[in-house]
């Protein structure tokens, strides 16, 4: 299974930290987020990892290079100036993704959370880890129905963040700039969506005061 990780936005909420940084290097007790995601993914076995670029894209280029000091293989998706949102980014990144099971984390992510092992049915386009929603959201995302993600009118989980994804998850889709959301609400109802829940300690490091709780 390969990896991708999502570090092109611009993480407008963040600045000024991000006017001279892109936000998958913002330091949490002296190391990157970016830089603990490959750490993590490493230790659960997986050796190739593709990073999509986007917002000062080549500082992470620079840091991280081949990716041989982490015992990994990183191949770079670079978006440029057009950063290709969440959908967009993972379908541009497809043909480094090969055609097996894959993973996606969200870089700006901070949490124990290990990594999820491969575990999707033959049913199944993908698999999210769904987490109690925090306090600073005003809803959550989906509900979790014995194992299957579903919508609901007053859902109390929130995505993590963290998926798997069969290649097919895409098809029909079209290059260019679209959100995942629209899909996982297709393919949740569709019944096409398993998930877990993870309790443990997560959080999603968006704005200066998120940041400032770790600091």
């Amino acid at each position: 299974m390969k990896a991708m990780i999502l570090a092109a936005g611009r993480g407008k909420r963040l600045r000024p930290l991000t006017d001279s940084i892109p936000k998958a290097l913002i330091e949490v007790h002296g190391q990157s987020l970016l830089e603990r995601h490959l750490v993590k993914i490493r230790d659960a076995g997986i050796s190739d990892v593709v990073i999509n670029l986007g917002w000062k894209g080549k500082q992470i280029q620079d840091r991280l290079g081949s990716g041989s000091r982490f015992g990994l293989n990183i191949e770079f998706s670079d978006e440029g100036d057009n950063v290709l949102e969440t959908g967009g980014g993972v379908f541009n990144a497809l043909h480094l993704l090969g055609d097996d099971t894959f993973l996606v984390i969200n870089a700006d992510i901070f949490s124990d959370m290990p990594i999820p092992k491969n575990n999707l049915p033959e049913f199944c386009l993908g698999h999210l880890v769904l987490v109690p929603s925090p306090a600073y959201c005003d809803s959550g995302d989906f509900e979790l129905v014995e194992g299957k993600v579903q919508n609901g009118k007053f859902p109390k989980l929130t995505f993590s963040g963290v998926a798997q994804y069969r290649a097919e998850f895409f098809n029909g889709c079209n290059q260019g700039r679209f959100s995942i959301v629209p899909l996982l609400r297709k393919f949740a109802d569709a019944g096409k969506l398993n998930g877990s829940l993870y309790e443990g300690f997560w959080a999603d490091v968006g704005t200066p005061e998120r940041l400032a709780i770790f600091k």
